[in-house]
């Protein structure tokens, strides 16, 4: 195949899973065109959620660790640490070459979001929100640039503002943290308090992303106990019961 094996991979990959699938067309042409040998079994990206999840957190972590010009070990990490957890080690590695050859394109990030929001529930869209930002905080800090490129994803994929300042707020902590992470503000009455708490755990209830498999419903676990802890530190505050 040559050199042509990233341009034939990018257009059918266009042609059969829009800009995502393109993507991921153009990262596997080009380890063909490496000569580098890829186990693609179990492992469709066109048939599945967790293909689809999979497949959309791979272009937009590449997206959000090239935001301040330079991909840490630490981020790559915990991907690969997801990727483990999921589908393995040969997988893994696959997933891993894949997302270097991703990292190095030129990434359509609306045009991507775009897809994901057509083709995504919404509780699934927060899922992989929730993981950008854990890749972001994996080098131990939250560079302005990756949170801007987070925020601009979250936009296109049309996540309401408040749900997006809510994750947020588990990661970047803040003095209201809690109050941000209920989606309400702290002159909220204690009957607002609870209300809040008792929609945001219909929200951010992990059985809704049940199909994605143990890994990611694990996050989802931590999501929601993450917004467990904020009910109880704000209930604490203000000495409701």
């Amino acid at each position: 195949m040559g050199k042509y094996g990233k341009w034939i991979g990018g257009t059918l990959g266009w042609a059969f899973g829009g800009p995502i699938g393109a993507m991921l067309g153009f990262a596997f042409g080009s380890m063909i065109d490496g000569a580098q040998t890829v186990e693609t079994s179990g492992d469709n990206y066109s048939s599945t959620h967790r293909g689809d999840f999979t497949a959309s957190l791979m272009v937009l972590a590449a997206a959000v660790m090239k935001a301040d010009g330079k991909v840490m070990k630490s981020e790559l990490d915990y991907v690969r640490n997801f990727f483990l957890n999921q589908f393995g080690f040969q997988v893994t590695e696959d997933n891993m070459l894949r997302l270097r050859e991703i990292i190095k394109q030129d990434i359509p990030v609306a045009d991507v979001c775009f897809q994901i929001k057509y083709n995504m529930d919404y509780s699934i869209r927060l899922q992989l929100l929730h993981f950008l930002f854990g890749i972001a905080g994996a080098d131990g800090q939250f560079h302005p640039s990756e949170v801007n490129v987070i925020g601009n994803i979250a936009a296109y994929m049309d996540i309401n503002l408040n749900d997006y300042n809510s994750i947020k707020a588990m990661f970047v902590k803040e003095v209201d943290s809690a109050y941000k992470i209920l989606e309400i503000t702290p002159d909220a009455t204690d009957d607002e308090v609870k209300k809040a708490y008792r929609q945001m755990a219909i929200k951010y209830h992990p059985d809704k992303v049940s199909t994605l498999g143990d890994d990611v419903q694990k996050a989802a676990n931590e999501k929601f106990q993450q917004l467990n802890n904020a009910y109880e530190q704000v209930k604490k505050q203000r000495g409701m019961n």
